[in-house]
Protein backbone atom coordinates (compact mmCIF):
# COMPACT_ATOMS: atom_id res chain seq x y z
CA UNK A 1 0.00 0.00 0.00
CA UNK A 2 1.16 3.55 -0.69
CA UNK A 3 1.33 6.09 2.13
CA UNK A 4 -1.77 7.79 0.71
CA UNK A 5 -3.74 4.58 1.22
CA UNK A 6 -2.18 3.32 4.44
CA UNK A 7 -3.07 6.33 6.60
CA UNK A 8 -6.83 6.38 5.75
CA UNK A 9 -6.98 2.62 6.22
CA UNK A 10 -5.27 2.80 9.62
CA UNK A 11 -7.57 5.64 10.68
CA UNK A 12 -10.58 3.52 9.68
CA UNK A 13 -9.16 0.51 11.52
CA UNK A 14 -8.51 2.45 14.72
CA UNK A 15 -11.93 4.09 14.62
CA UNK A 16 -13.85 0.85 14.01
CA UNK A 17 -11.92 -1.62 16.17
CA UNK A 18 -10.34 -1.91 19.58
CA UNK A 19 -7.08 -3.24 18.15
CA UNK A 20 -4.36 -0.53 18.20
CA UNK A 21 -2.08 -0.24 15.17
CA UNK A 22 0.00 2.95 15.21
CA UNK A 23 0.16 6.09 17.31
CA UNK A 24 1.48 7.94 14.26
CA UNK A 25 -2.00 7.97 12.77
CA UNK A 26 -3.86 9.42 15.75
CA UNK A 27 -5.60 12.83 15.68
CA UNK A 28 -6.75 12.74 12.04
CA UNK A 29 -8.01 15.89 10.32
CA UNK A 30 -11.74 16.11 9.52
CA UNK A 31 -11.10 15.46 5.84
CA UNK A 32 -9.05 12.37 6.73
CA UNK A 33 -11.92 10.97 8.79
CA UNK A 34 -14.16 11.16 5.73
CA UNK A 35 -11.47 9.66 3.48
CA UNK A 36 -11.12 6.74 5.89
CA UNK A 37 -14.75 5.78 5.20
CA UNK A 38 -13.66 4.56 1.77
CA UNK A 39 -11.87 1.73 3.57
CA UNK A 40 -14.66 0.77 5.99
CA UNK A 41 -15.63 -2.35 3.97
CA UNK A 42 -11.98 -3.45 3.87
CA UNK A 43 -11.83 -3.24 7.67
CA UNK A 44 -15.09 -5.18 7.71
CA UNK A 45 -13.62 -7.87 5.46
CA UNK A 46 -10.68 -8.31 7.83
CA UNK A 47 -13.07 -8.65 10.76
CA UNK A 48 -15.14 -11.08 8.71
CA UNK A 49 -12.00 -13.05 7.91
CA UNK A 50 -11.29 -13.36 11.63
CA UNK A 51 -14.84 -14.65 12.21
CA UNK A 52 -14.68 -17.10 9.30
CA UNK A 53 -11.25 -18.39 10.33
CA UNK A 54 -12.40 -18.83 13.93
CA UNK A 55 -15.51 -20.71 12.77
CA UNK A 56 -13.40 -22.95 10.54
CA UNK A 57 -10.79 -23.70 13.20
CA UNK A 58 -13.31 -24.45 15.95
CA UNK A 59 -15.81 -26.31 13.80
CA UNK A 60 -15.99 -29.85 15.09
CA UNK A 61 -14.16 -28.84 18.26
CA UNK A 62 -16.88 -26.69 19.82
CA UNK A 63 -20.60 -27.35 19.50
CA UNK A 64 -22.25 -25.20 16.82
CA UNK A 65 -24.60 -23.51 19.33
CA UNK A 66 -21.65 -22.52 21.50
CA UNK A 67 -19.52 -21.46 18.55
CA UNK A 68 -22.22 -19.10 17.27
CA UNK A 69 -22.32 -17.37 20.65
CA UNK A 70 -18.53 -17.16 20.75
CA UNK A 71 -18.48 -15.51 17.31
CA UNK A 72 -20.83 -12.78 18.55
CA UNK A 73 -18.68 -12.24 21.66
CA UNK A 74 -15.55 -12.07 19.49
CA UNK A 75 -17.01 -9.45 17.16
CA UNK A 76 -18.30 -7.33 20.04
CA UNK A 77 -14.93 -7.55 21.81
CA UNK A 78 -12.88 -6.65 18.74
CA UNK A 79 -15.11 -3.64 17.98
CA UNK A 80 -15.46 -2.64 21.67
CA UNK A 81 -19.26 -2.77 21.45
CA UNK A 82 -19.21 0.51 19.52
CA UNK A 83 -22.20 -0.27 17.32
CA UNK A 84 -24.23 -1.99 20.02
CA UNK A 85 -23.87 1.16 22.11
CA UNK A 86 -25.04 3.25 19.15
CA UNK A 87 -28.09 1.05 18.66
CA UNK A 88 -29.11 1.25 22.31
CA UNK A 89 -28.62 5.03 22.48
CA UNK A 90 -30.51 5.56 19.23
CA UNK A 91 -33.50 3.51 20.32
CA UNK A 92 -33.63 5.26 23.70
CA UNK A 93 -33.57 8.65 22.00
CA UNK A 94 -36.11 7.85 19.33
CA UNK A 95 -38.56 6.37 21.82
CA UNK A 96 -37.97 8.64 24.81
CA UNK A 97 -38.15 12.19 23.50
CA UNK A 98 -40.94 14.32 22.12
CA UNK A 99 -38.81 16.85 20.26
CA UNK A 100 -35.53 16.54 18.30
CA UNK A 101 -33.58 18.28 21.08
CA UNK A 102 -35.00 15.94 23.74
CA UNK A 103 -34.19 12.88 21.64
CA UNK A 104 -30.63 14.04 21.05
CA UNK A 105 -30.16 14.74 24.76
CA UNK A 106 -31.31 11.23 25.64
CA UNK A 107 -28.99 9.74 23.02
CA UNK A 108 -26.05 11.60 24.57
CA UNK A 109 -26.85 10.27 28.05
CA UNK A 110 -24.43 7.44 28.86
CA UNK A 111 -27.07 5.48 30.76
CA UNK A 112 -29.07 2.84 28.92
CA UNK A 113 -32.86 2.92 29.18
CA UNK A 114 -35.48 0.19 29.03
CA UNK A 115 -36.10 0.60 25.29
CA UNK A 116 -32.41 0.60 24.47
CA UNK A 117 -31.76 -2.46 26.63
CA UNK A 118 -34.71 -4.30 25.11
CA UNK A 119 -33.62 -3.43 21.59
CA UNK A 120 -30.07 -4.54 22.29
CA UNK A 121 -31.23 -7.89 23.68
CA UNK A 122 -33.52 -8.44 20.70
CA UNK A 123 -30.74 -7.49 18.27
CA UNK A 124 -28.29 -9.93 19.86
CA UNK A 125 -30.98 -12.61 19.88
CA UNK A 126 -31.76 -12.08 16.20
CA UNK A 127 -28.06 -12.10 15.37
CA UNK A 128 -27.63 -15.41 17.17
CA UNK A 129 -30.71 -16.87 15.48
CA UNK A 130 -29.43 -15.71 12.09
CA UNK A 131 -26.07 -17.38 12.70
CA UNK A 132 -27.70 -20.58 13.94
CA UNK A 133 -29.96 -20.76 10.87
CA UNK A 134 -27.14 -20.38 8.33
CA UNK A 135 -26.83 -23.45 6.09
CA UNK A 136 -23.40 -24.97 6.55
CA UNK A 137 -22.24 -24.42 2.93
CA UNK A 138 -23.11 -20.69 3.19
CA UNK A 139 -21.62 -20.14 6.61
CA UNK A 140 -18.05 -19.05 5.89
CA UNK A 141 -18.75 -16.70 2.94
CA UNK A 142 -21.56 -14.99 4.87
CA UNK A 143 -19.38 -14.60 7.98
CA UNK A 144 -16.66 -13.11 5.78
CA UNK A 145 -18.97 -10.50 4.22
CA UNK A 146 -21.29 -9.63 7.10
CA UNK A 147 -19.08 -7.02 8.86
CA UNK A 148 -18.14 -5.47 5.50
CA UNK A 149 -21.79 -5.07 4.53
CA UNK A 150 -22.56 -3.39 7.86
CA UNK A 151 -19.69 -0.94 7.51
CA UNK A 152 -20.59 -0.12 3.92
CA UNK A 153 -24.09 0.66 5.19
CA UNK A 154 -22.58 3.31 7.46
CA UNK A 155 -21.04 4.98 4.41
CA UNK A 156 -24.31 4.84 2.46
CA UNK A 157 -26.26 6.10 5.45
CA UNK A 158 -23.99 9.14 5.74
CA UNK A 159 -24.50 10.35 2.17
CA UNK A 160 -26.13 13.80 1.84
CA UNK A 161 -27.60 13.78 5.37
CA UNK A 162 -27.06 16.65 7.84
CA UNK A 163 -25.51 16.21 11.25
CA UNK A 164 -28.23 16.44 13.88
CA UNK A 165 -26.47 18.35 16.68
CA UNK A 166 -26.18 22.11 16.29
CA UNK A 167 -23.12 22.18 18.56
CA UNK A 168 -21.30 19.72 16.31
CA UNK A 169 -19.66 16.41 17.08
CA UNK A 170 -17.23 13.81 15.81
CA UNK A 171 -19.55 12.38 13.15
CA UNK A 172 -20.02 15.84 11.64
CA UNK A 173 -16.51 15.61 10.16
CA UNK A 174 -17.48 12.42 8.34
CA UNK A 175 -20.69 13.85 6.93
CA UNK A 176 -19.35 17.21 5.77
CA UNK A 177 -16.28 15.86 4.02
CA UNK A 178 -17.59 12.64 2.50
CA UNK A 179 -17.00 12.68 -1.28
CA UNK A 180 -18.30 10.67 -4.20
CA UNK A 181 -14.92 8.99 -4.66
CA UNK A 182 -15.00 7.71 -1.08
CA UNK A 183 -18.42 6.14 -1.66
CA UNK A 184 -17.28 4.65 -4.97
CA UNK A 185 -14.16 3.04 -3.49
CA UNK A 186 -16.14 1.58 -0.59
CA UNK A 187 -18.79 0.23 -2.97
CA UNK A 188 -16.30 -1.34 -5.36
CA UNK A 189 -14.41 -3.04 -2.52
CA UNK A 190 -17.58 -4.54 -1.08
CA UNK A 191 -19.07 -5.46 -4.46
CA UNK A 192 -15.93 -7.38 -5.44
CA UNK A 193 -15.99 -9.33 -2.17
CA UNK A 194 -19.70 -10.12 -2.47
CA UNK A 195 -19.40 -11.31 -6.08
CA UNK A 196 -16.57 -13.61 -5.06
CA UNK A 197 -18.34 -14.90 -1.94
CA UNK A 198 -22.02 -15.18 -2.89
CA UNK A 199 -22.14 -14.61 -6.65
CA UNK A 200 -23.16 -11.63 -8.81
CA UNK A 201 -26.92 -11.95 -8.37
CA UNK A 202 -26.58 -12.34 -4.63
CA UNK A 203 -24.19 -9.39 -4.56
CA UNK A 204 -26.63 -7.10 -6.38
CA UNK A 205 -29.50 -8.20 -4.14
CA UNK A 206 -27.43 -7.68 -0.98
CA UNK A 207 -26.21 -4.25 -2.04
CA UNK A 208 -29.73 -3.16 -2.95
CA UNK A 209 -31.31 -4.29 0.31
CA UNK A 210 -28.45 -2.84 2.33
CA UNK A 211 -28.74 0.54 0.64
CA UNK A 212 -32.50 0.64 1.19
CA UNK A 213 -32.21 -0.23 4.89
CA UNK A 214 -29.36 2.24 5.47
CA UNK A 215 -31.22 5.07 3.78
CA UNK A 216 -34.43 4.20 5.65
CA UNK A 217 -32.63 4.46 9.01
CA UNK A 218 -31.10 7.81 8.02
CA UNK A 219 -34.45 9.14 6.78
CA UNK A 220 -36.19 8.10 9.99
CA UNK A 221 -33.47 9.74 12.08
CA UNK A 222 -33.71 12.90 10.03
CA UNK A 223 -37.46 13.02 10.62
CA UNK A 224 -37.14 12.49 14.38
CA UNK A 225 -33.87 14.30 15.11
CA UNK A 226 -33.26 16.62 12.17
CA UNK A 227 -30.30 14.55 10.97
CA UNK A 228 -28.05 11.72 12.03
CA UNK A 229 -25.31 11.20 14.61
CA UNK A 230 -22.54 8.72 15.21
CA UNK A 231 -25.00 6.66 17.23
CA UNK A 232 -27.30 6.50 14.22
CA UNK A 233 -24.50 5.16 12.04
CA UNK A 234 -23.68 2.53 14.67
CA UNK A 235 -27.34 1.51 14.77
CA UNK A 236 -27.35 1.30 10.98
CA UNK A 237 -24.46 -1.16 11.09
CA UNK A 238 -26.25 -3.37 13.60
CA UNK A 239 -29.56 -3.40 11.75
CA UNK A 240 -27.96 -4.11 8.38
CA UNK A 241 -25.75 -6.93 9.67
CA UNK A 242 -28.83 -8.67 11.06
CA UNK A 243 -30.73 -8.18 7.80
CA UNK A 244 -27.77 -9.60 5.89
CA UNK A 245 -27.50 -12.66 8.14
CA UNK A 246 -31.17 -13.44 7.65
CA UNK A 247 -31.46 -12.66 3.92
CA UNK A 248 -28.02 -13.63 2.55
CA UNK A 249 -28.85 -17.36 2.23
CA UNK A 250 -31.90 -16.42 0.17
CA UNK A 251 -29.78 -14.12 -1.99
CA UNK A 252 -27.34 -16.96 -2.57
CA UNK A 253 -30.16 -19.33 -3.55
CA UNK A 254 -31.45 -16.73 -6.03
CA UNK A 255 -27.96 -16.49 -7.49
Amino acid sequence: MSVGIVRPFVIAWQFLTAVPVSRAHHDPAPSELATSMAWYPVVGLILGGVLALTAWLLSGVVARVVLDALLIVLLVAVTRGFHQDGLADTLDGWAGGRTPSERLAIMRDGRIGAIGATGLILALGLRYAGLAALPEPDRLPILLCMPAVGRWAMVVGAVAVPYARAEGGLAESFLQNLKTRHILIATLCLAAALVFAIGPVGAVASLSVTALVARAVSAHSRRLCGGITGDTLGATNEVVEIFFLILAPLCMRIG
